[in-house]
Order: C-alpha cells, then sequence, then structure tokens
C-alpha cells in the first residue's frame, strides 16, 4: 500500500503527497538533538585522544557499542508502539555510556577482547 501510494504521488507529479508517504515527519524535542550532539562530541573526542595516545585510529568494539548499535536497529521498528521520548530516553543513556566506556577504554590503553 505504501508503495503503490509513493508511485502514485511520484507518477501523479504530487511532490506533497510523496512526500508525506516516504519520509514520515517526527516532532524531534530538543532535548534529543542535544543529546546526540554530547554523544557525536565524546565520540569525536575519543577518536582524537585514541590517535594521540596510541598514534592511530581506535574504535573500540566493547559490549555496550554492540548493545548500543542494536538498539540503534531496533528503536525505528518501536516508533509506532513506545513514544519517541520514551524510547530516546534509554537509547541516549546507553549511547551516553557506551561513548564513555570506550574513551575510558581508549585513555586506559585496555584492549577489549
Amino acid at each position: 500500500m505504501l508503495v503503490t501510494k509513493s508511485l502514485v504521488g511520484y507518477k501523479g507529479n504530487d511532490q506533497h503527497q510523496f512526500n508525506s508517504y516516504l519520509i514520515p515527519v517526527l516532532d524531534v524535542p530538543v532535548w534529543l538533538w542535544v543529546c546526540i550532539g554530547i554523544i557525536a562530541a565524546i565520540k569525536s573526542i575519543n577518536l582524537v585522544s585514541g590517535f594521540i595516545v596510541q598514534k592511530k585510529f581506535v574504535a573500540e568494539h566493547t559490549v555496550m557499542n554492540k548493545i548500543t548499535g542494536l538498539l540503534l536497529f531496533i528503536f525505528p521498528l518501536t516508533l509506532s508502539i513506545i513514544d519517541l521520548k520514551y524510547s530516546a530516553i534509554v537509547l541516549c543513556a546507553v549511547a551516553t555510556f557506551a561513548a564513555i566506556q570506550e574513551g575510558y577504554f581508549i585513555r586506559m590503553g585496555k584492549e577489549v577482547k
């Protein structure tokens, strides 16, 4: 149904209808953008400090990074069941902890096995 409506919107040259079916509008709160920015800043600092400490780009594959990846994969599937603000809180908390833990491992020179 979605593909059919999208193709009809596209062939009918109705750009608004085409975009409304392909790109759902999410009302993303400001605090979520701030959280994403903080996590990106921590990850960037981890890359720079890893390069300074170990003279190579380091990205640790910790268990928490893997859990964060799994949650990021599941996140879009939960939007119809769980409200964005509740699922995003959990995701931001786990991702922030994973980024801080990765930075700790990089700075301490610990190898993740």
